[in-house]
């Protein structure tokens, strides 16, 4: 099979599809497989023993929404990419947790393993490819962590898969000069030689949830509230006010200061004219990202 033929079937997994709601199961279960096939020589590992790992990283990285990994597990096999067999032969016993503990074994398909193993530019292609159709680019090296995959950044940087989804290259510039190049959370405006620094262009509805490249669903963001805001660590409210989640746990000034502390506050707003979020990708925000519930506002003597 031809590299391209490889990225391509990582990158149009059968997915859970029903209103935008994100369903990154199986991408996190490849990304694992790979991760222990490029440390161990051998992507072959029981449901038993993979059962809490998968757990955590559909926790972390999921939708806010009870992980079940026994999933992904079971239904990856549907793609022709992993292979699951059991003591009484081949082929998955089905998504019961009892049948799966009972000596359940996955392990990548034998082809796509040989293939990203002896090349290794399409293993850093392939592993991209996952990345950039289910996370925004935010979320990459925390993923790769998580999984156990160690890629250079200039490995990542330059492994642009052809048949993925192109950002407009425009973004950046109509979303920082929108906003005044200043941080839409904490009004955040450094510069360095007349550059704007640690500021960015971020998505509302993620753009490889297909959130589309225009102001209604974008903010400036300094890089802390940006990363922030794709861990759903913060959100917004209809009203543009900033919402923090309950489960975000900061004990210093600094966190305080920067996060806590702005439970409530509103928005910096664009410029006059131009659009600010649309309440259709904030609801999808709210659903699909922030880790409910919010913090509520406290009054401060």
């Amino acid at each position: 099979m031809s590299d391209e033929s490889w990225i391509q079937r990582v990158t149009s997994l059968n997915q859970w599809q029903r209103n935008g709601e994100r369903a990154p199961h199986k991408p996190l279960l490849l990304l694992y497989a790979i991760g222990r096939l490029q440390r161990t020589g051998s992507s072959s590992i029981s449901f038993a023993d993979a059962e809490s790992d998968l757990r955590r990283l559909i926790e972390e990285y999921g939708p806010p929404r009870p992980a079940h990994p026994e999933y992904p597990f079971h239904h990856l096999a549907t793609d022709r990419l992993w292979e699951v067999r059991t003591p009484a032969g081949p082929g998955s016993p089905g998504t019961r947790l009892s049948d799966l503990r009972a000596g359940a074994v996955g392990e990548l398909a034998p082809d796509f393993a040989r293939a990203i193993e002896r090349d290794p530019t399409l293993f850093a292609v392939v592993v991209r490819a996952i990345l950039d159709t289910n996370f925004p680019g935010t979320l990459h090296d925390d993923v790769l962590s998580s999984v156990g995959i160690n890629l250079e950044p200039s490995e990542l940087q330059q492994a642009r898969p052809k048949s993925v989804r192109r950002r407009d290259p425009a973004f950046r510039e109509m979303v920082l000069t929108a906003y005044e190049y200043q941080c839409a959370v904490c009004g955040y405006d450094g510069q360095l030689f007349r550059e704007a620094v640690g500021l960015e262009a971020a998505h509302v509805r993620w753009w490889a949830a297909d959130g589309p490249d225009e102001l209604s669903n974008a903010l400036a963001l300094c890089s802390l509230h940006h990363k922030l805001f794709d861990r759903g660590a913060i959100g917004m409210t209809e009203n543009h006010e900033v919402m923090v989640s309950s489960h975000f746990i900061g004990r210093s000034e600094a966190s305080d200061n920067m996060v806590l502390s702005l439970v409530g506050r509103s928005l910096v707003t664009p410029q006059p004219g131009q659009p600010q979020p649309h309440s259709t990708q904030i609801t999808w925000h709210r659903k699909e990202v922030f880790r409910s519930p919010e913090r509520q506002v406290t009054v401060r003597p």
